[in-house]
């Protein structure tokens, strides 16, 4: 597990620099979407550092963007194009709504969305 839930797990694969654009994402129990925006080292608040990925996922949920931050990432096939994550569809579903006009660079949503994905990865 990374050390904040923001930062990619050590044993997850991925290399710095590499764009996930395009990617699909899988989580444990089926599709989820496709990355439209990855963000290695997106700044939300002055000195504060946050990878994420913005995934489409409307494959399955009509319509919906999530923010995903990288500590989800279990997995990473560059060859593939397929990032695994450590969580649900439910789980996913279940987290606060996002809007990326209004929540991308907003500090406090990074904090709601970040404690909510931190809760389910540490059980």
């Amino acid at each position: 597990m990374s050390a904040t839930v923001w930062e990619y797990p050590e044993n997850a694969g991925y290399t710095a620099g590499t764009s996930l654009d395009g990617f699909k994402v899988e989580a444990t129990d089926g599709s989820v979407g496709k990355v439209e925006k990855h963000f290695e080292d997106a700044e939300f608040t002055e000195g504060t550092e946050a990878a994420h990925l913005v995934v489409n996922t409307s494959t399955w949920l009509f319509g919906k963007l999530c923010l995903l931050p990288a500590g989800v990432i279990r997995g990473v096939d560059t060859d593939g194009q397929k990032i695994c994550i450590g969580l649900t569809r439910e789980q996913i579903e279940g987290a606060p709504g996002f809007n990326e006009d209004r929540h991308l660079r907003d500090a406090e949503y990074h904090r709601i969305i970040g404690a909510y994905y931190d809760r389910h990865l540490r059980g």
